[in-house]
């Protein structure tokens, strides 16, 4: 039995821990790129969450057989590098496009997605979506504008009442005394004639004590004078 290298070991499990953590990745085709061109690719890469690097196709075969990313190995034809997508899959589609169209060199073979395989056609159909960021702006967008229609229209509520309200108002001719305002005028306003009764009943009243006595004393003076008479008539001298 052959034993397997360290450095093989070492590819295997760095492929199989980077399987543990992400489900996506896509496969390229690096011929005839420069070290350096591998480089600056793995730079861009890795500022959207996503890990490029060459592998061995018969060590990324072992490495992900029996995981979710297995679909993967049709795709192992050839110098191979492999970027693991543990960010935003359409933004990593996106720049290996433009990338693959700077330099016709990189060829994009395939991929994975969540246990499903990708073609070509697919990576770039991915690569045509707005970001993950985009798409949360326009998700809460649609959220948001029911939330505002519902906001207008109940503020729209009481200010439509309010003009309905002055319509009516303007139709009757003019504002409309309230009940409460109807009920307390007549304890605030004395009509004239209530008055004149209080003020004769008041003139009663106040018949002075005098005038009451004088007349209590007439009948009095008169029946003295009378009783007088007879006296002074008795008093003259007889012819």
């Amino acid at each position: 039995m052959s034993k397997i290298r360290p450095a093989k070991v070492a590819t295997v499990d760095e492929v199989k821990a980077k399987v543990d953590t992400t489900s996506t990745a896509v496969v390229t085709e690096y011929r005839g790129l420069t070290v350096a061109e591998i480089s600056n690719i793995r730079r861009q890469l890795r500022t959207l969450g996503a890990d490029y690097k060459v592998f061995k196709n018969t060590l990324v075969r072992r490495a992900v057989s029996g995981t979710s990313v297995e679909p993967l190995t049709q795709f192992l034809e050839g110098p191979t590098a492999i970027a693991f997508v543990e960010g935003d899959v359409s933004a990593v589609a996106k720049a290996l496009r433009d990338l693959a169209k700077a330099s016709p060199k990189l060829i994009l073979k395939g991929g994975v997605l969540d246990g499903k395989a990708l073609t070509p056609k697919d990576i770039t159909a991915l690569a045509d979506l707005p970001s993950r960021d985009v798409l949360l702006a326009q998700f809460a967008g649609a959220l948001a504008s029911p939330m505002r229609t519902m906001a207008s229209l109940l503020k729209a509520v009481p200010q439509n009442l309010a003009y309905g309200l002055s319509a009516l108002i303007d139709a009757k001719g003019g504002p409309v005394a309230s009940p409460a305002a109807d009920t307390a005028e007549p304890a605030a306003e004395t009509p004239a004639g209530v008055e004149e009764a209080a003020a004769a009943a008041s003139d009663d009243a106040a018949t002075p004590v005098a005038e009451v006595e004088a007349d209590a004393e007439a009948p009095a003076a008169e029946a003295s004078a009378d009783s007088e008479a007879p006296e002074g008539v008795a008093s003259e001298p007889a012819e």
